[in-house]
């Protein structure tokens, strides 16, 4: 979780440029995104990959192209906006959209699901029961919750956004070309064996 990444990416831009709220809402996206993958990984679904390969397939193709998306978006918006508002008006349209763009990302990177399943597999007993599985989860969505909330009352902090703020164009696009790369990186590499 503290490895930066894809998440701490949207997280980072979102606390500095829209405010706590927005960097929250995200943080809970990609909670339910955890969560998610962790309930897919205890009920198998490193298996359903091993099975059905075309599914991890289309989940690293679908999850790059929509990196890519992102990353196109971002770089291009950093050649043309010079200022964007901290903190928009707090819709149920903006906190529902930051809310899926913090689940979208998460789910979009197919490591997620392959790392979770081989840690379940790893770490839990052959026969685990449920409630062990369970809690497993429910820790991961507590860990992250707890992680990218406290990267975000850090970011969102004045001096910390002041000087993001000042190197936001040079920020953005390196996180474009980083969402870009690793979304070519999904849909170009051959899947494991």
């Amino acid at each position: 979780m503290v490895v930066p990444g894809l998440d701490f990416l949207l997280v980072t831009r979102l606390a500095v440029l829209r405010g706590r709220s927005a960097a929250l809402q995200a943080t809970l996206g990609i909670a339910t995104g955890v969560a998610a993958w962790g309930v897919a990984g205890f009920f198998g679904i490193r298996t359903l990959f091993i099975a059905a390969p075309w599914l991890y397939l289309a989940l690293k193709i679908g999850g790059g192209l929509y990196l890519i998306t992102i990353g196109v978006k971002l770089f291009i918006s950093s050649w043309h906006s010079t200022a964007e508002p901290t903190e928009p008006a707090a819709t149920t349209q903006a906190r529902s959209s930051h809310f899926r763009a913090g689940l979208l990302t998460n789910l979009a990177n197919p490591k997620a699901p392959v790392f979770i399943s081989s840690l379940f597999a790893a770490a839990m007993p052959r026969h685990a029961p449920i409630h062990l599985g369970l809690a497993c989860v429910a820790a991961m969505f507590a860990v992250a919750v707890a992680w990218f909330a406290l990267v975000t009352l850090l970011l969102s902090l004045e001096r910390v956004s002041a000087l993001f703020l000042r190197c936001r164009r040079w920020v953005d696009r390196c996180a474009g070309l980083a969402f870009m790369a690793l979304g070519m990186r999904f849909v170009t590499e051959r899947a494991p064996n």
